[in-house]
């Protein structure tokens, strides 16, 4: 069903109704706003920080409102950088405003570690968002999923300007909560522009909320933002209507702005003085306070009385954070990675358990379905993986829906981006939630989710150790089959840059078990990924103990050997496997071949003590050598090994192309066990 907001006969708030008490709040609570939002500017002129403010003013109505019909032990909000008021008036305080603005230590939001006007506390459920604009959209999407499975009774607000519904992932967000019928109110606040681009260089609807009326589930209202009355009634209606009918809502706000965009911009480069007037003219605090004293609300006194209050508080605030600590030097390297569940059983993740194998699919299928039995309050979806008896491209996710419910393992849509944002917001909503998602079908299609893996990435670093996405993200990875482009490539190279993320790539069945285990028994982010050539491979396929876990950063030497070392990992740790057999038998040659399995951590010292050891060294894995992870191996051990080496650090891997289609080009683009073969003896001769 949508609709247009119709204005009501009965309005829950207006002048006259709404009693004096409530008023006096929202008049300081506009006052207190309006007094921070005029004195950010002022510290970064003296050098103090808050180098980065968005001022709100324009948009007070619309603000006070969110904050007002937020319930912070039912909801949850989703602010974005213009949001002062809208957390004010959700219960932050003058002086966790300022913590944040000057980046202090205690700073409730990120403790100085995210961009000032970035305001957060999520012991009130106010969510610490990233600074790309509208992306927290999808988390919030997520957020109201998890109301739906849990049966939680509230709404979840996401708040964001109109430029943001530009962005694909918006649309997304907005088309995921309409299709799962999940109660978010997304309140769009529309004050014309994208920093300096006009609405109408954005999309062709005046009210851009409009773009999103053929939706199904979906109500859209419309209110004046400017309005303290119309916005808290609109508000207030939207609630109401999400939770009781468990549907989203979208809130279009007409504001406008009164500054600049934020203090990096000069408006008058591209507003006129026409307009400079108007949105003077149109400032929603001297228009309530007029409203007051015209209806003898409130009288001059006592507005007085008020103000005088506030500018205390404000003193008092600006005071106490100054006086806060700053964050110091060495916290960087606090919260980066949460601390991994610890394996008790098995603390060098490997096992001499002799039973019937299993092949690396057989393995994963297993480990997904005894996790799920562990931990009622896990949950898998991705594209393609949960209708009827199919499980995945691969059928990795085989039998689950039928064991364990539509509600635990469903379908996403294709939209990647989606189906992680809506993990992370998921995950927002309990600590004991685990999810994993199949990222895409294959891991090159992975790239649309990007923009929601770097911001995972760094949540929990982000809000000072207060939020890390649990979850743990399937990838079937890698060449092999014939695939070509976007079904052959293998990513970890591009990606283990990104700090924040565990990336584990296991060869064999029973590492594949154990480190799927310790990621969905972990907090924090993994990204597993899955050779996908050798799912049903009887040269992966090993015996798997019950439980059996491997710790993250631990490699395992796969062939012990004394004239050189192979580093690998994934489909080319077998051909390794195969190449160092073949020195052994032909030349007499013993190469010890170190599987790492964990790219992010790494195991360093597994890896220099073999080095030290043979005094050689091949870096063999299955993506392009230039830009490839093994150039960062090559690099450890350059710098940490040096002086046992006794020839250079050779590397072996695909060439700097995509992969083909044509098997001649596959054969000719990636590596081999011949190639690996030839390179090792070389090596050896050196």
């Amino acid at each position: 069903m949508i609709m247009k907001y119709i204005k009501r006969n009965d309005k829950t708030y207006g002048i006259k109704q709404t009693p004096k008490n409530t008023l006096e709040k929202w008049f300081y609570l506009m006052v207190l706003g309006r007094a921070l939002d005029e004195k950010a500017p002022n510290y970064l002129k003296q050098a103090i920080g808050w180098s980065y403010h968005a001022p709100y003013a324009g948009h007070d109505g619309i603000q006070l409102a969110i904050g007002q019909v937020f319930d912070k032990e039912t909801d949850h909000l989703f602010p974005y950088y213009r949001d002062m008021l809208t957390v004010i008036s959700a219960g932050m305080t003058a002086e966790e405003i300022i913590l944040n603005g000057i980046s202090k230590d205690t700073d409730p939001s990120s403790g100085g570690r995210h961009m000032s006007n970035h305001f957060a506390k999520a012991e009130f459920n106010i969510h610490n968002t990233s600074s790309s604009t509208g992306n927290h959209t999808q988390q919030a999407s997520g957020v109201g999923r998890a109301f739906k499975r849990y049966n939680h009774k509230g709404v979840v607000i996401s708040s964001q300007g109109e430029s943001s519904v530009s962005e694909g992932y918006v649309y997304e967000a907005i088309n995921g909560a309409s299709n799962e019928e999940l109660p978010v109110i997304f309140v769009i606040q529309d004050n014309g522009y994208g920093i300096s681009v006009p609405k109408e260089d954005q999309t062709a609807n005046r009210k851009v909320a409009n773009n999103f009326s053929g939706f199904k589930n979906l109500r859209i209202f419309h209110c004046n933002g400017k309005d303290v009355f119309d916005s808290m009634n609109t508000m207030h209606d939207a609630k109401q209507w999400a939770i009781e009918n468990q549907k989203p809502a979208i809130v279009q706000a007409n504001c406008v702005r009164i500054h600049s965009h934020s203090n990096s911009d000069r408006h008058d480069l591209y507003r006129d003085k026409g307009e400079m007037e108007y949105v003077q003219i149109a400032d929603p605090l001297a228009k309530f306070k007029r409203m007051l004293l015209r209806y003898k609300r409130l009288n001059e006194a006592e507005m007085a009385s008020i103000e005088e209050r506030v500018a205390q508080e404000v003193k008092a605030a600006h005071r106490a954070a100054l006086a806060a600590p700053d964050p110091s030097p060495e916290s960087i390297h606090r919260f980066v990675f949460p601390e991994e569940h610890k394996p008790l059983k098995y603390p060098t993740g490997e096992h001499s358990f002799e039973g019937d194998k299993r092949k690396l699919i057989e393995a994963i299928n297993l480990t997904l379905k005894e996790e799920f039995r562990h931990n009622p309050d896990t949950f898998i979806w991705g594209q393609d993986m949960a209708n009827k008896d199919k499980g995945g491209i691969f059928n990795v996710s085989k039998g689950m829906q039928q064991e364990f419910g539509k509600d635990r393992v469903f379908n996403g849509p294709i939209a990647e981006d989606y189906i992680l944002g809506t993990a992370n917001g998921m995950s927002r909503f309990s600590d004991k939630i685990r999810i994993v998602i199949e990222g895409a079908e294959f891991a090159d299609y992975f790239w649309p989710a990007m923009e929601q893996y770097v911001d995972s990435s760094h949540d929990y670093w982000r809000s000072n150790g207060k939020f890390a996405p649990n979850m743990t993200i399937r990838l079937a990875s890698g060449g092999y089959i014939g695939g070509g482009i976007y079904h052959s490539q293998t990513i970890e190279g591009a990606l283990a840059s990104i700090p924040g993320v565990r990336i584990v790539y296991p060869s064999f069945a029973d590492d594949a078990a154990g480190l799927l285990r310790t990621s969905m028994r972990s907090k924090g982010m993994t990204l597993f990924l899955e050779p996908k050539a050798l799912y049903n491979s009887n040269k992966a396929a090993t015996p798997i103990p019950d439980d059996f876990e491997v710790p993250f950063g631990k490699a395992r030497i796969r062939k012990k050997g004394k004239h050189l070392t192979m580093v690998t990992f994934g489909n080319t740790t077998h051909m390794c496997l195969e190449a160092a057999d073949k020195l052994e038998k032909e030349h007499g040659i013993l190469a010890e071949v170190v599987d790492i399995r964990s790219i992010i951590p790494l195991d360093k010292e597994t890896i220099l003590s073999s080095v030290k050891k043979t005094n050689k060294v091949l870096v063999v894995h299955e993506d392009k050598v230039f830009g490839g992870f093994g150039g960062e191996i090559a690099s450890i051990i350059a710098e940490e090994a040096f002086e046992y080496l006794d020839g250079p650090v050779k590397r072996i891997g695909a060439t700097f192309t995509p992969v083909g289609f044509n098997p001649i080009l596959e054969a000719a683009i990636l590596p081999n066990s011949d190639r690996i073969f030839k390179a090792a003896l070389d090596l050896s001769k050196y």
